[in-house]
């Protein structure tokens, strides 16, 4: 039987990127974010239209997406509830949000330069797509405070232990764990890795059987 309900939110089950982009003055604005999907070359980005990350892709046209590991939960947890503009927006205030200049650094991720594009790369990070940006769209409304970005992908950096002995051009599903939020919680391997201050922030309820501390 089912039942009819709202869900406060729909993260059925996304995988974790890290965006990183360029700020005006050349620093590095790194935002972790899971409304992303892929098509072909391309790759779809849902965004809050008030953050450092969609101002930097506005005017820099550049990008690099960043995927992660379940290793990495605790680094993108930390940087759960950071945010690049110097003016904290009032509803991201109200959840607890703090502005943080250097992010790379809060988070305890190493920068490296990129191939293609000048946002760098996060050096942790298993793949890390060198993206450019080709269109903005309003999304769910021009009054919505979202937009969609699409991006296409222009190089592409993977650990060689990911990828398939017999063909390098294929990552093993098998050894590919990546970090998946689930309604603001993070999961690896199907189990839950730690408690979400994002989840928190949002006041949604803990998973049964959440690993805690």
């Amino acid at each position: 039987m089912h039942r009819t309900i709202e869900p406060r939110v729909l993260y059925f089950g996304t995988p974790v990127v890290l965006v990183s982009t360029c700020n005006e003055d050349g620093s590095a604005n790194l935002a972790p974010m899971s409304s992303a999907w892929w098509v072909g070359q391309s790759c779809m980005l849902g965004l809050d239209r008030t953050s450092r990350t969609t101002e930097n892709l506005a005017r820099t046209g550049e990008c690099v997406l960043n995927l992660t590991s379940s290793a990495l939960a605790g680094a993108v947890d930390r940087m759960a509830l950071l945010t690049g503009t110097p003016v904290v927006p009032e509803h991201k205030r109200d959840k607890g949000y703090r502005y943080e200049p250097d992010k790379f650094a809060a988070a305890g991720l190493s920068p490296v330069p990129s191939q293609v594009v000048r946002a760098p790369r996060v050096a942790e990070s298993p793949i890390q797509l060198e993206a450019r940006v080709t269109r903005t769209h309003p999304f769910e409304g021009e009054d919505s405070g979202l937009v969609a970005v699409e991006t296409q992908v222009v190089r592409v950096h993977v650990e060689e232990d990911l990828l398939v002995p017999e063909n390098r051009r294929h990552i093993d599903a098998d050894r590919w764990d990546p970090l998946i939020m689930k309604f603001c919680e993070l999961y690896g391997n199907g189990r839950n890795l730690r408690p979400s201050r994002l989840a928190a922030a949002w006041g949604i309820p803990g998973p049964t059987g959440a690993v805690r501390g």
